[in-house]
């Protein structure tokens, strides 16, 4: 790609004395931008602040020709006031809008935007993160449109699906009564819901520090006490105490035969249950074997 470069930039370049600085852009999930520089003063560009000392390097940003998915790595330590390890793992840089600029720090309105790209894969330690940054041709490789499969390919509830999730009977709400851990724990309020009605759900937290986040239900159990036990699928980014509230939708695994007994929807069931699979096509013919005996259909 050719480049347009700022007459002021170019002439600066062609001095062969450079005041020049690497600045990042952080476009997150919920639309909070921020800014990061490899310069050891912070840096005003385009509305946005770019601070200095933050614990960030990238490394050098691999281009190639074609449709090959460019990258680098940005790492660094959870040092600076706006990055927080909460946010990291609450996923807010999941799949981040990355915009990366060469810029003349003597005069800032000399730049150059030199890559855009999406946040990748996000690994961290306690005080440690490495974020992979990928450019956009990945989004060439990811998947488009429908498989087709065994299961169901639909979220219970949407607009393929059609279960009406606002009868109390697919969704409840419920009151955290004893914390094991951020994954875990004893609620009240769901009493009247037998064991595993929940389980492969969803639940939505009402109230807390972890407000109008979401997570997947594991397992929804009865003890022999009959109090309820939730187990998520992962911890949540922030602690979960007792009296946080949340709701919680009945669990689907996607089956023919739950689509029909649990919510009577096998009308609108988006899987395809009766393709053969794998072994089936892999056999022979039998004489006399009424599934596979060489015949047509």
């Amino acid at each position: 790609m050719v480049r347009s470069i700022q007459t002021a930039l170019q002439n600066h370049l062609d001095t062969g004395v450079t005041t020049l600085a690497w600045c990042w852009r952080v476009t997150r999930t919920d639309g909070v931008k921020l800014g990061f520089t490899d310069h050891d003063e912070d840096i005003s560009l385009l509305g946005t602040s770019f601070e200095a000392s933050s614990g960030i390097t990238a490394s050098e940003v691999e281009s190639t020709i074609g449709l090959n998915v460019d990258n680098l790595d940005i790492e660094g330590a959870i040092q600076s006031d706006r990055l927080s390890e909460d946010e990291i793992a609450a996923g807010l840089y999941d799949n981040a809008f990355v915009e990366i600029y060469r810029i003349n720090w003597i005069d800032p309105t000399q730049y150059l935007l030199v890559k855009t790209g999406n946040m990748g894969e996000l690994k961290r330690t306690q005080k440690m993160f490495v974020a992979e940054m990928r450019g956009l041709a990945h989004e060439l490789q990811q998947e488009r449109g429908r498989l087709f499969q065994y299961s169901c390919d639909a979220d219970l509830g949407d607009e393929r699906c059609k279960v009406d999730l606002s009868s109390a009977t697919f969704t409840g709400n419920g009151t955290v009564d004893v914390v094991s851990n951020n994954s875990s724990f004893k609620a009240t309020g769901l009493d009247v819901y037998n064991q595993s009605w929940f389980t492969h759900g969803l639940v939505k937290w009402t109230s807390g520090p972890n407000l109008n986040r979401y997570m997947e239900v594991k397992s929804h159990l009865k003890n022999e006490l009959g109090e309820v036990i939730v187990v998520l699928w992962q911890s949540m980014p922030f602690e979960v105490q007792v009296g946080h509230t949340f709701d919680i939708i009945a669990g689907c695994d996607k089956q023919p035969q739950t689509c029909r007994d649990k919510f009577s929807n096998t009308i609108n069931y988006q899987g395809f249950p009766s393709m053969p699979g794998n072994d089936f096509i892999t056999q022979y013919p039998i004489r006399d074997d009424p599934k596979n005996d060489g015949g047509i259909f």
